[in-house]
């Protein structure tokens, strides 16, 4: 793809609740840019599956599990466009193309309208303050209603939300849009919509448009002063004036367009690939803020500057066939195969063997990236996150954030010889995935890997058997459970130890308490101590002592978290007293504080949203109030009913089946973590005893 100048490049991602046609949109979009000549369905006859979901399980499942770029070129523009998934467990793909992007298309089923995936992706690009178009798809299905849409986005998630085009019919008599904009109708003929054909506005609908446009000038008015002029003198507003004032909108990120189609009957989806170039920013329109490592990390904003010093942010590893692909956005300077380029988290300095442009799995050689670019690089070894420059400066960007690991398995390979494949496996998921994290608990000797949900790592198990010819054994699930306290508990503890030479003694006195509930830290540790009834030296050695305890709680084994550790007083001895008294003093402190301190434990909490015919809405309530779910909200829609709940992750295995069954394979479900929250007491007594029994029997 030939470098243009960098108000003709959109980097923009596809984002939406699992199954609103996300994948299915994209391979339309590379239709109608001519980067491929076939469409492909996600879950087509042919089995060759769409373009984006390359891999074998993507395409078996239907669903797309690791974001796939490409880049394709519209009316002169560069796209460079990444395909995220929608199910909660692989939400760190969304995470991490939206660190990157410019701009986004937040997909919406014009039947469901706003879903809990959505109010996910929709943090996720307030987050990254990523501007973005709303295309309301599947306006064909039974059912289908945009304005519900429009009202969902701005009751659910606050979105000053306005149509900008309108649907022409609905359901089986969708026939095309109005764009409000330019007041013309527009239609999609040819056996894949690929001729667009312009009209006048049907009479009928030319009310209701003029209705909606007056509506839409007003509030595109808002933020331009020449269109709220002319609003409120009441004159007409010219079409470049018009699209100008949708552009700060939505870029101001106070304002969202809303777009209407069908990607699957191949109608409105090159109005919305004109709306990617009119209303979404190019790279240099976008604030990127990088930390200067060598001015106390002050805050620099970089220009994309073509010419100025390389930054170029790793996002994504892929351990493809051919060694580690690197995704790098590159956000200033220029880069060319052969350069010697300096990793500046830990100052290695790596030469460019290979630079490529991704088309999901195929590539394509380039000699030379520079600012605004999405690439890969071949054979640099590096971390997701890590911040690339050529030496000139060394600055970092700021990484992406990082969900926390809600479940675990144990996991083994089925025999010893496949032990170097599985650990070659293990070792590229961890680094390709920060949520997929790896260790070993030294009592059980097992391997333990957490991740976001059970399909989340039931995915890493089969990619270990297809990918590495590697059979494995998985063990019962594991939860992550915490354990916290609920009031105050002193202590006052001395360690004392004679033994031949010298001896120990340590002795800490203080108290611990719970942090407030909204804290952002799991401990807290306060140095009250006056009057050098403790060394200064020893000090950081209590911390160390209180920080090995919290790593396991004294009910069920679980780390301890929102505790805040005071020490005031204490007491040492010249001679015998050393670092390692003070240590074994704090644990041992805490251990007897902690006793008194009301401690209790803490499951994860999950936001639940099923959703079914009515006809089964009963026995669904009844699944999730039998596994301790607690209803928020039931509505009915459409003849489904959608049902919010929050209900603990101990009691969702095996729910998919469970639900299939009782509503005859219809109902479907999405949940993701909400918060921590204490077990009711009859479930702790049974789990602290449970724990008890696997301790005397040696187990952990």
């Amino acid at each position: 793809m030939a470098h243009v100048s960098l108000d003709m490049v959109r980097n923009i991602g596809i984002s939406a609740h699992i199954d609103s046609g996300k994948t299915t949109l994209t391979e339309r979009i590379l239709f109608y840019t001519a980067k491929i000549h076939k469409i492909e369905e996600v879950k087509g006859k042919s089995g060759v599956g769409a373009t984006m979901d390359f891999m074998d399980l993507e395409r078996e499942k239907g669903i797309t599990i690791q974001s796939a770029a490409t880049y394709c070129i519209w009316k002169g523009f560069n796209i460079n466009l990444i395909d995220t998934p929608g199910h909660v467990d692989f939400t760190i793909e969304v995470e991490r193309s939206l660190r990157v992007l410019d701009g986004a298309v937040l997909v919406l089923c014009s039947v469901a309208g706003v879903q809990s995936q959505s109010i996910t992706v929709d943090r996720q690009m307030k987050r990254y303050k990523v501007p973005r178009i709303c295309f309301v798809n599947k306006m064909d299905r039974a059912g289908a209603n945009p304005f519900r849409g429009v009202t969902m986005l701005r009751e659910k998630l606050s979105h000053n939300a306005h149509l900008i085009t309108y649907p022409i019919g609905a359901e089986d008599n969708f026939k095309g849009m109005v764009d409000l904009v330019t007041m013309r109708a527009f239609y999609f003929d040819g056996d894949n919509g690929e001729h667009v054909r312009e009209e006048e506005v049907p009479a009928e609908l030319l009310g209701e448009c003029q209705k909606y446009r007056e509506s839409l000038i007003a509030a595109v008015g808002e933020f331009d002063d020449v269109v709220g002029m002319k609003y409120l003198e009441g004159e007409d507003v010219t079409i470049p004036e018009f699209r100008l004032a949708i552009r700060k909108a939505t870029m101001s990120l106070g304002f969202t367009p809303v777009m209407v189609g069908s990607a699957y009957k191949n109608k409105g989806v090159q109005l919305l690939l004109d709306a990617v170039t009119y209303y979404l920013p190019n790279p240099t329109e976008s604030e990127n803020i990088a930390l200067d490592q060598n001015n106390n990390e002050e805050k620099i904003i970089l220009k994309n500057d073509v010419n100025g010093p390389l930054v170029a942010l790793a996002f994504k590893l892929d351990e493809g066939r051919y060694g580690q692909l690197t995704y790098m956005r590159i956000y200033s300077g220029t880069v060319s195969k052969g350069d010697v380029i300096y990793n500046n988290v830990n100052d290695k300095k790596v030469k460019v063997p290979r630079l490529v442009q991704m088309h999901a799995d195929d590539m394509q050689d380039i000699e030379t990236a520079q600012a605004g670019d999405i690439v890969a690089f071949f054979g640099v070894d590096c971390a997701s996150g890590d911040t690339f420059g050529d030496g000139k400066a060394k600055y970092t960007m700021t990484s992406m954030f990082v969900p926390n690991a809600v479940i675990s398995l144990a996991i083994a390979p089925k025999d010893k010889a496949s032990q170097t494949n599985f650990s070659k496996a293990l070792n590229k998921f961890t680094k390709e995935d920060p949520t997929f994290r790896v260790h070993r608990d030294e009592e059980s000797a097992q391997t333990i890997i957490s991740g976001m949900g059970e399909l989340h790592l039931e995915i890493y198990c089969e990619r270990i058997k297809r990918e590495y010819a590697c059979e494995v054994i998985v063990g019962k699930p594991q939860v992550a459970f915490r354990e916290a306290i609920t009031k105050k508990g002193d202590f006052n503890y001395t360690h004392k130890k004679q033994t031949g030479g010298s001896g120990q003694f340590g002795k800490v006195v203080g108290y611990i308490e719970p942090l407030p509930s909204d804290s952002a830290v799991a401990y807290e540790f306060v140095d009250d101590i006056t009057g050098g009834s403790i060394p200064r030296e020893f000090v950081p050695a209590c911390d160390k002592g209180f920080q090995e305890a919290i790593k396991e709680g004294r009910l069920i084994g679980f780390p301890i978290v929102g505790v805040r550790v005071v020490i005031n007083d204490g007491a040492y001895h010249d001679v015998d007293s050393s670092e390692q008294a003070f240590k074994t003093a704090s644990l041992m402190a805490f251990r007897e504080a902690y006793e008194k301190a009301g401690p209790t434990i803490l499951e994860p909490i999950m936001k639940l949203e099923t959703s079914a015919p009515e006809e089964f809405q009963g026995g669904v309530m009844g699944q999730i109030n039998q596994r301790r779910g607690m209803i928020l909200n039931s509505a009915n829609n459409e003849g489904y009913a959608v049902i919010d709940a929050e209900i603990p992750l101990t009691e969702m295995f095996g729910y998919s089946t469970d639900l299939r069954s009782a509503t005859q394979g219809k109902g479907e479900f999405s949940m993701e973590f909400l918060k921590y929250s204490a077990v009711p007491k009859n479930v702790q007594e049974e789990m602290i005893k449970k724990f008890q029994e696997k301790k005397a029997r040696g187990e952990k």
